[in-house]
């Protein structure tokens, strides 16, 4: 159950917290205050922590409303806050030092959206200045901060798995001798590209170990490859990587391509220490609500 410190209600839940309105809201119900203290304890308990679940379980919350004989007054169906764009609502009651971009409200939960809508419709600065504080905060400058602004790894629990995919590139720049060992494979230490290519999968797999914030992803296809450019004595290296889930995997793509070429680099530091890597950067993305990046 997810009561509000705003809301100054204690354990009694004596009043009426937002994560129950929002249950009573989704069975399209009302119920006076009156009505809500008669109710027995646990049935308050119950309705409120079916609230703050991330879906509703509305048939759980009618039959806890019909088993219990509750009065209420039937209103007009109200539909969750939609995670794709703020209401007019909401935006009306910002301020100047109240940053809340679409990416930050889409990474609230639906309960975090619900608190804010229903606060901002009551019109009150503020309240909704509170609830703001304490819902968004120093989220509404990076998703990757708590309202509080202590680092944390973003929620994407709310979002649907969806083919994503991205292309990141990174390059390698040589002497001519060194160019002509890695052409001709007469390295000590073996074959630079096919070792590079295993170093760049590897990567892939491990960057949410390398990588505070990233969230650990099964990867469905990773391919690097390198491609040799005697005109410029470069080798460029590109990733292309492709995942079924909540987020995208620009990170693999970009870790993989960069440790490519710095395993390049490792391989021919014996005959030039003064290879130029990079730059490494995003070529493409596929896949979720952010849509399609191209360079």
């Amino acid at each position: 159950m997810k009561v509000y410190a705003f809301e100054e209600i204690d354990d009694s839940l004596k009043l009426l917290p937002l994560c129950a309105r929002r249950a009573l809201d989704g069975a399209q119900t009302k119920v006076s205050l009156a009505t809500w203290q008669q109710l027995p304890h646990g049935l308050r308990w119950e309705l409120s922590k079916l609230g703050s679940a991330p879906v509703l379980n509305l048939q759980a919350v009618q039959d806890l409303l019909q088993g219990a004989a509750v009065e209420r007054e039937p209103i007009a169906a109200s539909p969750e806050p939609s995670s794709h764009a703020i209401p007019e609502s909401v935006s009306a009651l910002l301020t100047s030092g109240q940053p809340l971009s679409a990416g930050s409200w889409s990474a609230l939960g639906p309960l975090d959206r619900y608190a804010l809508t229903k606060v901002a419709t009551r019109g009150r600065p503020q309240r909704f200045a509170q609830a703001y504080a304490e819902i968004v905060g120093s989220s509404g400058l990076s998703s990757h901060l708590s309202p509080a602004g202590e680092v944390r790894m973003v929620d994407v629990s709310t979002k649907a798995p969806t083919l994503r995919r991205a292309l990141a590139e990174s390059a390698v720049i040589m002497s001519e001798q060194a160019f002509e060992a890695l052409a001709g494979q007469t390295t000590e230490k073996g074959d630079v590209l096919a070792t590079a290519r295993i170093a760049g999968i590897m990567a892939a797999k491990k960057t949410a170990d390398l990588i505070p914030l990233c969230h650990p992803l099964s990867l469905v296809h990773c391919e690097v490859r390198l491609e040799l450019v005697p005109s410029e004595r470069r080798v460029v290296v590109q990733a292309e990587v492709e995942v079924i889930d909540r987020t995208g995997v620009e990170m693999e793509a970009m870790l993989a391509a960069s440790t490519a070429a710095l395993t390049v680099y490792d391989m021919l530091k014996g005959i030039d220490r003064a290879m130029l890597i990079g730059p490494t950067r995003l070529l493409e993305k596929s896949g979720g609500k952010s849509g399609d990046f191209r360079r």
